[in-house]
């Protein structure tokens, strides 16, 4: 199985109807992007989940919609959305004995935590059934692209046994920058290059560029000041193996500066 990075961008995306990463999104399934059917369960690395060591929630039922933005901010109809997909409890301890035999241990496990929106808001508009099981693993913000992208290389296995693997965070994630005008801005030479260089990289194979992303690329601390929305990439590119080929699948901006470019990893056949 494919694994995927999805740039899931603002929460608004939820109800904003001209976003063209949600039309990409809604066409997931008709268009089979990850098969023509639903997978087993999917386990989802999502940028808005810190921690210091490996966490995995651990979840029986449906799972809690987290609404974790500013409610000062943003319409009330964001917080009516639900995604009470179930819980997928026999994955997170798989997830967990995986990392932990790849050394990755002590992994936690959290289960009173539901979806944060860089879950639940791809997967409403990919999945709306809301029935595919669903666990979700921390990043750890401390550490480095390596780190997760050997994180990712230990959750392989998971292909193999009907599970999809899906990085979910942003190409380029620098909220202070980011315009709300209605009218469209051009975007500015720090997003355009880094993203471009993202795109390069990724598409040339050159992997170990992008594991060290914050010194090689062009403008990276100003593209991610905090690089939590970019490991989920290196998870799911983890995942897909060393020999995997990188597929450029959607790119799109909102708000001048956001880029949703989301990338699909073949494994080696």
């Amino acid at each position: 199985m494919d694994t995927f990075f999805l740039s899931h961008g603002a929460p608004t995306m939820c109800i904003d109807e001209a976003n063209a990463a949600r039309s990409f999104l809604q066409s997931w399934l008709p268009s089979a992007m990850a098969g023509t059917t639903a997978p087993r369960a999917i386990l989802i690395v999502s940028g808005h989940w810190e921690t210091d060591t490996p966490t995995v929630n651990i979840v029986h039922g449906a799972t809690d919609t987290i609404y974790d933005y500013d409610y000062d901010v943003f319409p009330e109809a964001m917080y009516q959305v639900k995604y009470p997909a179930p819980g997928a409890p026999d994955l997170a301890r798989r997830t967990k004995e995986l990392l932990e035999q790849a050394g990755f241990g002590p992994v936690e496990e959290d289960h009173g935590r539901g979806l944060d929106h860089g879950a639940w808001l791809p997967l409403m508009l990919m999945y709306p059934d809301a029935d595919v099981p669903v666990c979700q693993l921390s990043v750890q913000t401390a550490r480095d692209g390596a780190y997760h992208y050997d994180l990712g290389r230990a959750l392989a296995p998971l292909r193999d046994e009907g599970v999809l693997v899906l990085g979910s965070g942003s190409a380029t994630h620098n909220v202070s920058k980011m315009e709300f005008l209605q009218e469209p801005m051009p975007v500015p030479r720090w997003a355009a290059e880094f993203d471009n260089w993202l795109k390069d990289s990724l598409l040339e194979g050159r992997y170990d560029d992008v594991k060290r992303f914050d010194e090689k690329a062009p403008y990276a601390k100003v593209a991610h000041p905090t690089p939590e929305h970019l490991y989920p990439l290196h998870v799911a590119l983890g995942a897909a193996g060393d020999e995997c080929k990188a597929e450029l699948i959607h790119h799109s901006w909102t708000n001048a500066n956001h880029s949703y470019a989301s990338y699909r990893f073949i494994p080696k056949k």
